[in-house]
């Protein structure tokens, strides 16, 4: 496999995929085309601080992706530290821990989520998550393992980024899994603990992107907004993706990007394995 693969998730994530991929023998570039940042509004932060004081009156809190994960336990972070420049007994900061209410459960559409809550401190056995084997990391796989419990009457805290897009893993995953809830008698509560936003492309990054389009490069999509903040770019509004190839790590991305012109869009669950197999599939298939 000759071809390189274009690394679209933010920054972060996509620094470690172009490290998975590299380590796999394959070539790989970033190009994040998602912003990542943390809540600024006043009233996003008093609520992300409300349902720290709060969390143990949910049954469950879901989290839509690692992104999620990491900026909601910052919080605590962030309160500590402001603590430790102030003048608290040192005794009194060093009682502060990120307490894990043992009677919640937290929820993960897919296995990349689940690390970063473990990461978190949050107890293996206290984790839901669909198995390794599933067909698709996305609500509608979470609802398959957690969907049979008695939700009526229960809480539930989604905590998601502002400006998530509305493919498998956040927007459309999210509403829908927020409906079963309802429909089950839960009542639901929905907060951001990040925002998400379309980057400014450097010249350099324009320049990659065109010559992305049409030299065999395959562009590897774990979200439609993604391809949205891609073709949105104002030097970019005129590329011919016909050419172009692509790895989607859900229908609906799929959907998103056959849509935006790709001539070639492989589907692929979000893991290492699959996506090496989905890329051997689109080369094998080139003449």
């Amino acid at each position: 496999m000759t071809h390189r693969i274009i690394v679209t998730r933010p920054a972060h994530d996509a620094d470690v995929w172009v490290a998975k991929l590299l380590q796999s023998g394959l070539k790989a570039e970033a190009l994040p085309l998602i912003e990542i940042a943390t809540v600024s509004y006043p009233a996003d932060v008093m609520a992300l601080q409300q349902a720290w004081k709060t969390l143990s009156e949910y049954e469950a809190c879901m989290f839509v992706s690692s992104n999620a994960v990491e900026h909601f336990f910052s919080l605590f972070s962030v309160t500590k530290k402001a603590l430790a420049q102030s003048i608290q007994p040192r005794a009194a900061i060093d009682k502060i821990a990120i307490e894990i209410p043992f009677t919640v459960r937290f929820l993960a559409p897919g296995p990349g989520t689940a690390a970063a809550l473990l990461a978190c401190g949050v107890p293996a056995s206290q984790i839901d998550t669909p198995p390794p084997d599933a067909a698709q990391f996305d609500s509608e796989s979470l609802w398959q393992v957690i969907g049979q419990r008695p939700w009526r009457g229960k809480k539930v805290l989604i905590v998601r980024g502002k400006g998530d897009a509305s493919d498998g893993s956040s927007g459309t995953g999210r509403d829908w899994l927020m409906q079963q809830w309802r429909a089950n008698g839960s009542t639901v509560d929905v907060i951001s603990s990040y925002q998400r936003r379309a980057p400014q492309l450097s010249a350099a990054q324009i320049e990659l992107a065109v010559t992305a389009s049409q030299d065999g490069s395959v562009w590897l999509f774990s979200s439609s907004e993604a391809v949205a903040n891609l073709t949105g770019q104002p030097g970019l509004k005129n590329v011919d993706w016909q050419n172009a190839r692509a790895i989607a790590t859900h229908p609906r991305i799929q959907a998103a990007v056959q849509a935006a012109g790709w001539g070639v869009v492989q589907p692929s669950r979000p893991a290492l394995p699959d996506i090496v197999q989905a890329l051997a599939s689109i080369e094998s298939s080139l003449p």
